[in-house]
């Protein structure tokens, strides 16, 4: 299965969050959204970086309750790896894997158009191994 293919299934949005907001907000807009991580982006396009509840463990673990008064800037991963729609489901699982990252942004011409995390790829592979066994069966069942 394509990126293209998931994001049609899933949709395209993407949490987002101001470079200029706080720890403490991003706290509160992860728990309102229901999401690990948030792209860092001025204008929801363009990728400064990517926040995740690691990233805000690892800060409070190091500064302390300090860290929730820091902007998000300053503990977000700055080099972020991103995939294409044209990517297929072993592309994302190998660039995961390689990265160690559970969020991919997708992009296109320049721009996010959307966003993967492991729990889609999971989702999204489980349900090719399935039709792939159920093909499978009938196969056999009519052979």
């Amino acid at each position: 299965m394509l990126v293209s293919s998931m994001l049609r299934a899933k949709g395209g949005s993407v949490g987002t969050i101001r470079p200029d907001t706080d720890v403490l907000h991003l706290c509160d807009k992860l728990k309102e959204l229901r999401v690990g991580a948030l792209v860092v982006s001025e204008d929801g396009e363009r990728i400064q970086g990517i926040v995740s509840e690691r990233d805000v463990v690892r800060a409070l673990a190091t500064r302390g309750a300090a860290a929730l008064d820091c902007g998000v800037t300053e503990i977000m991963s700055g080099d972020v790896v991103t995939c294409s729609p044209s990517d297929n489901i072993g592309d994302l699982m190998r660039m995961m894997t390689e990265n160690r990252v559970r969020h991919l942004p997708v992009t296109e011409g320049g721009r996010m158009v959307g966003l993967v995390s492991i729990g889609d790829v999971v989702k999204y592979r489980v349900e090719e191994l399935e039709s792939d066994a159920q093909a499978l069966q009938e196969y056999i069942q009519t052979g």
